[in-house]
């Protein structure tokens, strides 16, 4: 542990991090793990956009994740090394979410309430990346 206290409200947030992030590693898990009996049921243009998903937008998923995961287990115990997954998990998560967003029929096919997860996911993402940074500027993460 460092010499600074962190502040109190801080364990609080990272362990929400962290619960965060293995949500994410959940769904993960579920969207590489459809199967083709599954995605068969879907309606056509859901079916066309799975099928359609570039692998290496599942590897950006997976480092959004579990660089995520790592990255908040480092905050947790307080050391500065956190801030390379988290940054790693950064711009996975923007890549990942900007493909989503921008470069696939996503919008069309589920209506403008697309926007709300990834946007939620990127700000988070970069909130965890600042909350790293801040404690490590304060003196908190070490």
């Amino acid at each position: 542990m460092s010499n600074i206290n962190a502040p109190s409200w801080f364990k609080i947030i990272v362990i929400l991090a962290i619960l965060w992030n293995l949500m994410g590693i959940f769904n993960f898990y579920i969207q590489i793990t459809l199967t083709k009996e599954y995605i068969s049921g879907l309606a056509a243009a859901e079916q066309v956009l799975l099928k359609t998903t570039p692998l290496w937008t599942n590897i950006a998923f997976a480092l959004g994740v579990f660089g995520g995961v790592i990255g908040s287990v480092g905050l947790l115990i307080q050391k500065a090394w956190a801030r390379v997954p988290l940054l790693i998990s950064l711009i996975a998560v923007f890549v990942q979410m900007s493909y989503w967003l921008f470069f696939t029929t996503a919008v069309e096919v589920y209506g403008s309430n697309t926007y709300f997860m990834p946007i939620i996911v990127i700000v988070v993402a970069y909130l965890l990346f600042s909350l790293c940074n801040k404690g490590i500027e304060k003196g908190y993460i070490t």
